[in-house]
């Protein structure tokens, strides 16, 4: 009775039991409304304080973001102990990861006049090659599941930051984070224990319909950042094709929530995307800031499904900070 393998297992049964009854990230952005509330009212009053200004909030914005993302894989990810799986393909994922986030950083870090920081830098010197040195190390902590863990993953840091700083072509701040954005929900769904997003793996109606709302919204707003109105389709054959694909991912998205498929979750997302393109061609015009409003809707997604309120924020303030458009009208054509 009071043998102790049997007290663990019927502690983590307990407590995935209630993870399943209550969604962690659901209940952390309920509690966190209050905050989103300020956040709305009182939301450029704390830019003003941190010396953010409006005319570059989508590039300060994604900058943000990306930082934050890259923190939240060091530090919130958990123990490779905990997979289900012993060959799993998640080292290297979040290695891609820590490559885009570096090199997305140091292409930031390059527009930098870096003249202007030289007397900042020399008198930070000191502080800054500690703080260096102690990211290096939390990258390395991060992976010790295998010994090339800690090399792959500082490789990866250091290969991406070195590339953002010394191609010469600049990234596109918030392509770029779209794009890793997209591929950290892919890496939750891989594993999803290891981000503690649904105990022992198991993942409610839930967790899966607030995946594929937050990839749908992603890649919504690549469409609309990417394609360009053509209005060369024929309205008929528009017609047809629109209930074809609409039959096609409603059959994709029961097929992921049976079977929570990696393979299946990225065939529904392109299937959407196909759709979303087709919309755009068909479209005679686009509403105006109509991809930036998607763009803050994601950003508000994507933080309550990461449980980083501070992303949900950030969309928040970027959404009061645009024109008012009827959105919920506007966005209706692409389904």
């Amino acid at each position: 009775m009071f043998d102790e393998t049997i007290i663990v297992q019927t502690a983590v049964s307990a407590f995935n039991n209630a993870a399943l009854a209550a969604p962690a990230f659901l209940w952390t952005a309920i509690l966190t409304m209050p905050l989103f509330i300020i956040v709305y009212f009182c939301g450029n009053v704390f830019l003003e304080k941190i010396g953010l200004n409006t005319k570059n909030l989508s590039q300060n914005i994604a900058l943000l973001t990306v930082g934050l993302t890259f923190f939240w894989f060091i530090l919130f990810g958990g123990s490779y102990n905990v997979l289900r799986d012993e060959m799993t393909l998640l080292p290297f994922v979040v290695a891609l990861i820590y490559l885009l986030t570096s090199l997305f950083i140091g292409s930031y870090v390059k527009q930098i006049a870096v003249h202007k920081w030289q007397d900042k830098i020399k008198y930070y010197k000191l502080k800054l090659y500690s703080l260096i040195v102690f990211l290096l190390l939390l990258v390395v902590l991060s992976d010790l599941h295998a010994w090339w863990g800690p090399l792959l993953q500082l490789g990866a840091v250091a290969t991406g930051f070195l590339l953002g700083f010394f191609l010469k072509r600049n990234v596109k701040p918030v392509s770029e984070s779209l794009i890793i954005m997209l591929v950290t929900i892919i890496a939750i769904l891989m594993q999803p224990e290891f981000f503690r997003f649904g105990q022992l793996g198991s993942l409610t109606i839930f967790h899966l319909l607030f995946l594929l709302v937050t990839g749908i919204s992603i890649i919504a707003t690549i469409a609309l950042r990417s394609c360009k109105t053509k209005s060369f389709i024929k309205h008929g054959l528009y017609i047809k094709l629109k209930w074809l694909l609409r039959f096609v991912y409603m059959f994709c998205v029961v097929l992921f929530v049976l079977t929570e498929s990696v393979p299946v979750f990225l065939v529904s997302l392109s299937v959407f995307f196909i759709s979303f393109v087709l919309s755009i061609w068909h479209a005679d015009k686009l509403a105006e800031f109509l991809s930036e409003k998607m763009f803050a809707v994601t950003l508000v997604l994507f933080g309550v499904l990461t449980i980083m309120p501070a992303i949900s924020a950030l969309g928040i303030i970027y959404w009061v900070n645009l024109p008012c458009i009827d959105f919920s009208k506007q966005i209706k054509f692409l389904l």
